[in-house]
């Protein structure tokens, strides 16, 4: 049980790591003119507009905005980091390749699934050419630095457990 809660733990700490290295590259898209406007931006629109704040002060929805998808990343992790510990029990697979599949899972699950079913932003296939491909991206460096965070948290424990007379 508790290294079920270890694992929960350092995976949304890699969550939130991931999130960092993935808003990066995200920005990095939309400097480049791939994006248009932000997913978590969109997202949280789509929020505000159900509970009927949609007139939100700018600063309110970006800061709203950035919230949910820090809480959405470290949430996604700490899945991640249980996920992993189960598999790691049964089989000897890498984090950072492992992490790099399950934010491939993210993005598909998100945006060829719900996204698109609550009509928040059309399916990649029918988005902006270079959205899609930024966002795949941006997600497979989220699952990377998730992954690579998880093993050095993991390392660092069985160097704890060894340690321990």
């Amino acid at each position: 049980m508790q290294r079920d809660v270890r694992a929960v733990v350092d995976g949304a700490v890699g969550g939130g790591v991931g999130t960092i290295t993935m808003s990066a590259v995200m920005l990095a898209a939309e400097q480049a003119g791939l994006m248009g406007d932000q997913p978590p931006e969109l997202i949280t629109d789509a929020a505000l507009d159900v509970v009927g704040a949609k007139g939100a002060h700018p600063d309110a929805r970006r800061a709203m905005s950035l919230a949910a998808h820090f809480g959405f990343g470290i949430a996604s992790g700490g899945l991640f980091g249980a996920l992993h510990r189960r598999l790691a029990d049964v089989v000897n697979v890498h984090p950072v390749l492992t992490g790099v599949v399950f934010g491939t899972l993210v993005w598909a699950v998100s945006y060829m699934g719900w996204v698109p079913a609550l009509s928040i932003m059309p399916s990649p296939d029918r988005d902006r050419p270079s959205r899609p491909w930024a966002m795949v991206i941006a997600h497979w460096v989220y699952g990377a630095t998730l992954g690579a965070v998880l093993q050095r948290l993991l390392r660092r424990e069985l160097r704890a457990r060894r340690s321990v007379p």
